[in-house]
């Protein structure tokens, strides 16, 4: 169902992984949607990923889908970025996707130190573009969207903003990003414009999958993060923010966290392969995690939502 033909969307750091299955997802619903990143055509590169590849995936699933070459660290980029969807679409954007990421590689190479073992400059490697260039970005596009009081702005977090994942500057970032939704909101909320945080869950991007099985090689056994147990598609992702999108009272969630398996749940969505996973806070997922047989019963198990007083309770416990 094309429900979003006639929106115009903007999904930073599309090349790949998560930017690349919102793109696709926005696509299928029928938007007009510009991607950045860095990669124009196609590379050698072992990863692979490329705005043309992204263009050539969202353009079968039946969107329109404009590539645009943007380093995000370059704050004049973004602006002309801006100017240019102002420019084509006469002022026209109702979707900003805030998920360009360009600190993963790092954190490979980071993981298992302590931030004191850490240069000062691995900060600005995990939380500059990623949290600064989200927070340029939001502000181009709060400067059209309040002009034509309505829009949404989805910011592209992780359970790292809750507790303690891969280390501090991660961690810290992603709880800012929770928190530049929120007080976004606060502000955007009288223009009718929405400002969500979106929380994927264990996401199967090309960088991960080649991080788990690096994980798994090392650790000389399949670990539990390796198997790929409950994990969704990058498209899982687009499908969600796509159903998001298409809500006529999406502001009643303004300001607030959304879960993706926890979306896909409400709008009744599944996954790339026809499956859906559940959310990471589900009594399901939480069990079959800590007792690993159990993960040949899952469907037994109760999806029940775990709520976030208690969630919040036990991350808490874990970080002392």
């Amino acid at each position: 169902m094309k429900h979003l033909q006639g929106k115009i969307a903007l999904v930073t750091g599309a090349t790949r992984g998560i930017g690349k299955g919102i793109a696709i997802g926005l696509g299928e619903s029928g938007a007009t949607v510009y991607i950045t990143g860095r990669t124009l055509e196609p590379t050698n590169d072992s990863l692979g990923g490329s705005l043309q590849e992204t263009q050539t995936a969202v353009i079968e699933a039946g969107g329109v889908c404009i590539p645009i070459q943007v380093n995000h660290s370059d704050d004049q980029q973004i602006c002309r970025l801006f100017e240019r969807i102002e420019r084509e679409q006469n002022g026209q954007l109702d979707i900003l996707v805030n998920n360009v990421y360009a600190g993963v590689q790092s954190i490979r190479e980071a993981y298992g130190k302590t931030f004191w073992e850490l240069e000062p400059s691995f900060w600005d490697a995990a939380n500059n573009v990623g949290l600064r260039s989200h927070y340029v970005a939001s502000i181009y596009a709060a400067r059209m969207m309040t002009k034509r009081k309505q829009g949404i702005i989805f910011t592209i977090s992780s359970w790292g903003g809750m507790s303690y994942i891969f280390n501090v500057p991660y961690g810290v970032g992603k709880s800012a990003c929770d928190r530049l939704a929120a007080d976004m909101a606060k502000e955007l909320k009288q223009y009718n414009v929405t400002s969500l945080a979106i929380y994927p869950g264990i996401v199967g991007t090309e960088q991960i999958t080649n991080f788990a099985k690096e994980q798994s090689s090392e650790n000389g056994n399949s670990s539990l993060f390796a198997d790929g147990y409950n994990w969704e598609t990058p498209l899982f992702t687009g499908r969600a923010i796509a159903s998001l999108a298409t809500d006529a009272n999406i502001i009643k969630y303004t300001g607030k966290i959304q879960i993706v398996a926890e979306v896909a749940k409400k709008y009744g969505i599944v996954d790339q392969n026809g499956n859906r996973p559940v959310s990471l806070r589900s009594l399901r997922f939480i069990l079959a995690m800590a007792i690993p047989f159990l993960r040949n019963y899952a469907w037994l198990i109760p999806d029940l939502t775990i709520p976030w007083l208690v969630i919040f309770f036990l991350m808490i416990s874990s970080r002392f």
